[in-house]
């Protein structure tokens, strides 16, 4: 096994409370990597696992876990933790998994899954649409689709995730949520492989040739991954597609860095906006 076997992994680094008095890794921390792994893959296929669950109507139960111990991962090591679903039976889905340090291949293991019954933990077949979904991550695709439309078409599930983002999390007043210039501007949705909204964002229309994104906003749990870039992207586009020569955005300070690697730069000083502290940032479009 290497890692040319995988396509996802997760990285992380030994903690002092991990190892024993030799500094190595106490041996039952390793199904602890496993399992915090697991929830970064529900992260990669675009499932907000809870949610996902509830319109799958079961839940995910471990009934086997086997670890294989190669070598030792050490204090402060960087190490990785790669899995891969390699089977989905009726009921049952099998994750293998590997651990390394760079290319050391130091821990295998194999998680099995039974799909039940959320009440009583009786086995269901396993949905075809999720069995879709992971076969389909697997085998590199897309994990969402970005949707591009107006406030009638997609304004529904664009303010479920705002209300989720702005109001619940960040405690922004819901009035400030939504404004009139929802009603004429062009409103991008990324949808998962459930059919349900995970990111969204909006483009409308400032100075001449001056296209000003907003209300970006990722499911609390996805975030970290592309979801914001892939629905940035589809508005970006839109942007250049009717001429507007720069781009605009306020962004949240703790976004800053995400805009800075997709293009945009600072402009002025930071300032307060919804009791948040905000940046303006622009990219040229060529």
């Amino acid at each position: 096994m290497n890692r040319a076997d995988f396509r996802f992994f997760h990285r992380l680094r030994v903690r002092w409370a991990e190892v024993d008095m030799q500094k190595i890794v106490f041996n039952a921390h390793y199904l602890m990597y496993f399992d915090t792994a697991i929830s970064d893959y529900w992260r990669a296929l675009a499932l907000p696992y809870h949610d996902a669950m509830q319109v799958l109507d079961g839940d995910l139960y471990v009934v086997k876990a086997t670890v294989e111990f190669h070598a030792s991962a050490q204090l402060d090591d960087q190490i990785e933790v790669a899995l891969k679903c390699s089977r989905v039976g009726s009921s049952s889905m099998v994750f293998t998994a590997a651990i390394f340090r760079g290319e050391d291949h130091l821990i295998s293991g194999e998680l099995i899954y039974v799909f039940a019954d959320p009440a009583t933990q009786t086995s269901r077949p396993v949905p075809q649409a999720l069995r879709d979904t992971v076969l389909g991550y697997e085998a590199g695709e897309l994990m969402a689709k970005v949707q591009v439309g107006d406030w009638a078409s997609l304004g529904a599930d664009a303010q479920l995730l705002r209300t989720g983002v702005f109001v619940q999390e960040q405690r922004i007043p819901k009035e400030l949520v939504s404004d009139a210039a929802d009603a004429s501007a062009l409103h991008a949705v990324a949808y998962n492989r459930l059919g349900q909204p995970v990111a969204t964002g909006r483009l409308t229309k400032g100075e001449t040739g001056v296209g000003r994104i907003g209300r970006m906003a990722v499911h609390r749990v996805l975030r970290g991954g592309t979801l914001g870039r892939q629905v940035l992207q589809a508005l970006t586009e839109a942007a250049h597609g009717r001429g507007d020569h720069e781009l605009m955005l306020h962004a949240q300070c703790s976004a800053v860095g995400f805009y800075e690697r997709l293009g945009y730069s600072k402009r002025g000083s930071a300032f307060v906006e919804a009791g948040i502290e905000h940046q303006e940032m622009f990219l040229m479009l060529r």
